[in-house]
C-alpha cells in the first residue's frame, strides 16, 4: 500500500527554509530535526533561491560581503584622497618634484 503523502503548509515551508538558511545547519539536520524527508527540505531550499536569485535579491552572505566590499571602497577612498591632497601641497609648496617622485594629474 502507498504512503500518503503529508501536504506542509506555506509558512512551515517557509519557516523550514529560513531555518536552513539563517542558522547554517546542513539541510539533513534540520529535515531530520523537524521531521521533514531531506530531499523535500532540499527542493524548498532550492526553489527559495532560484526564487530569490531571479528577484535579485542577495542572500545574508551577500550582504555581508556587499557590505564589507563598501566599507573597504570607502577607506581606500580616503587613503587615495589623502595622499592627492598631500602630492598636491607638495607641488604648491614649491618642492616640486625630483627624478625619483611621480607627478599628479
Amino acid at each position: 500500500m502507498p504512503e500518503k503523502r503529508k501536504k506542509y503548509d506555506r509558512e512551515f515551508r517557509d519557516g523550514a527554509v529560513r531555518i536552513v538558511e539563517e542558522t547554517g545547519k546542513p539541510i539533513a539536520q534540520v529535515a531530520r530535526d523537524l521531521g521533514v524527508n531531506e530531499g523535500t527540505l532540499g527542493n524548498w531550499v532550492n526553489r527559495a533561491r532560484a526564487e530569490r536569485e531571479g528577484r535579485g535579491e542577495l542572500t545574508v552572505d551577500d550582504a555581508a560581503e556587499l557590505k564589507r566590499l563598501r566599507d573597504e571602497v570607502a577607506e581606500l577612498r580616503m587613503e587615495r584622497d589623502v595622499l592627492i591632497g598631500r602630492v598636491r601641497a607638495r607641488v604648491r609648496s614649491g618642492r616640486g618634484t625630483t627624478s625619483g617622485d611621480v607627478v599628479a594629474r
